[in-house]
């Protein structure tokens, strides 16, 4: 999102006198008082934010992960966070030997350390999810994902799809809180490693500006791996 304003305010010519904030604290429950008294370490944007956002921005909306995969080359320093950030939307792409990226992993992780109930796998809980790329609503239709595949990975789903009306009818979301979620033998496997989701499931999804499918897959191992010609 930073790199995408970044942007932004360059292509528009109004970066003039802009001010970034590290800003470590939830302001949505602050007083005005509060943040009358706050001060966050803060930094004047210069040309070389700018250059930097504009590079990340336009290699994360390329048609393939190559250029953001190519930042890792590049002196990212000047926007401290970025560096990780590259590595973990890197770590997001299918897995060479699961066919899922790093969030999906996580998921069948703890529903097979014996986490049943959905909300108990959901990023809020963020020292067992770990991952940080996607939130509330994204990992929910991941878990669907996951649940409903012509190949499931998970098994016990009660209530779908995952939308606001489902969370606006309480007997609806009640159940889906209720589910009892389990591995499939397919998620077993994935989680030794043993089996990829790709070959036994329909791949399509967005990555960035790359639109991943089964015979356009891009993986990371840790390192890039084209699709097989």
């Amino acid at each position: 999102m930073l790199i995408w304003l970044l942007d932004y305010v360059r292509s528009h010519g109004c970066a003039t006198n802009l001010i970034l904030c590290h800003v470590d604290a939830s302001l949505g429950d602050a007083s005005q008082k509060e943040l009358a008294r706050w001060r966050f370490p803060a930094v004047n944007v210069k040309n070389d934010h700018l250059k930097i956002a504009a590079l990340a921005w336009q290699a994360y909306r390329a048609r393939t992960p190559q250029a953001w995969f190519n930042l890792l080359n590049e002196d990212l320093s000047i926007l401290p966070q970025l560096r990780r950030c590259v590595l973990e939307m890197l770590e997001e792409l299918p897995g060479r030997k699961t066919g899922l990226g790093a969030s999906e992993m996580r998921i069948l992780e703890l529903v097979s350390a014996g986490y049943a109930h959905p909300f108990d796998v959901f990023p809020h809980y963020r020292q067992r999810f770990q991952c940080r790329v996607f939130g509330y609503w994204e990992v929910g239709s991941m878990l669907e994902g996951l649940a409903l595949a012509p190949a499931p990975a998970v098994s016990g789903l009660a209530e779908w799809p995952f939308t606001v009306q489902m969370h606006d009818m309480r007997s609806r979301h009640e159940r889906y809180k209720a589910s009892r979620l389990s591995l499939t033998p397919l998620g077993e496997a994935i989680v030794r490693q043993a089996e990829d989701f790709s070959r036994h499931n329909p791949i399509h999804r967005w990555w960035g500006g790359t639109e991943l499918t089964n015979d356009r897959l891009w993986r990371w191992d840790p390192i890039l791996i084209a699709p097989s010609a």
